[in-house]
C-alpha cells in the first residue's frame, strides 16, 4: 500500500517488492514453525506411547513381586502350621499341610522365576530404548538442522531477489 502512494516509481516499486518478500518470508517461517513441529512431535509421540507401555510393564512386575512375597508368607505360615501339626501329633491333617507346602515352594519358586524373568527382559528392553533413543534423536536433530539450513538459504534467495531492486532507487 505505501508502495503505490509513492511519486517515485523506483521507491515505489521497490517497497511493494519489500513487502512481497516480507509475505515470503512470513510464510517461509509458518512451514518452518508446521515442519518442526510435526518433527519433534512425531518423536515426542513415540516416546509417550512407549513410556505408557514400560508404565504398564513395571506395574505387572510389581503384581508379580507382590503375588510372590504374598506366596511365600503363606508358605511360611503352612510350615508354622505344620510344625504345630507334628507338636500335636496329628499325622491324618500332616500329610495334606505338607502337600500343600510342596504345591506352595512350586509356586514361589515359579513366582521368583517370573520376577527375575521379568526383571530381566525390562533391563534388556531399557538397554535397547537407551541405544534407539540416541539414534533416533540423533536422525529428528539432523532433520532439523537440514531443515533450518534450507529455510535461511530460501530467505537468502529472497534477499538476493530484492537487491536489484533496493539498489534501483535512486
Amino acid at each position: 500500500m505505501l508502495g503505490n502512494s509513492e511519486d517515485h516509481t523506483a521507491l515505489s516499486r521497490a517497497l511493494s517488492q519489500l513487502a512481497e518478500v516480507e509475505e515470503k518470508i512470513d510464510q517461509l517461517h509458518q512451514d518452518q514453525a508446521y515442519a518442526d513441529f510435526y518433527l519433534f512431535s512425531e518423536l515426542l509421540g513415540d516416546y509417550v506411547r512407549l513410556i505408557t507401555a514400560v508404565k504398564g510393564v513395571f506395574d505387572h512386575r510389581m503384581k508379580t513381586w507382590s503375588k510372590w512375597q504374598d506366596t511365600q508368607l503363606l508358605l511360611q505360615k503352612k510350615r508354622e502350621a505344620e510344625a504345630k501339626l507334628q507338636f500335636a501329633n496329628k499325622p491324618d491333617k500332616l500329610q495334606q499341610a505338607q502337600d500343600e507346602i510342596k504345591e506352595l515352594e512350586g509356586k514361589v519358586q515359579q513366582g521368583e522365576k517370573d520376577f527375575e524373568l521379568i526383571s530381566k527382559t525390562i533391563r534388556k528392553e531399557v538397554s535397547r530404548f537407551e541405544k534407539e533413543r540416541v539414534k533416533d534423536f540423533k536422525v529428528v536433530i539432523i532433520k532439523y538442522l537440514e531443515s533450518l539450513v534450507q529455510t535461511q538459504q530460501q530467505l537468502i534467495k529472497y534477499w538476493e531477489a530484492f537487491l536489484p531492486e533496493a539498489k534501483a532507487i535512486a
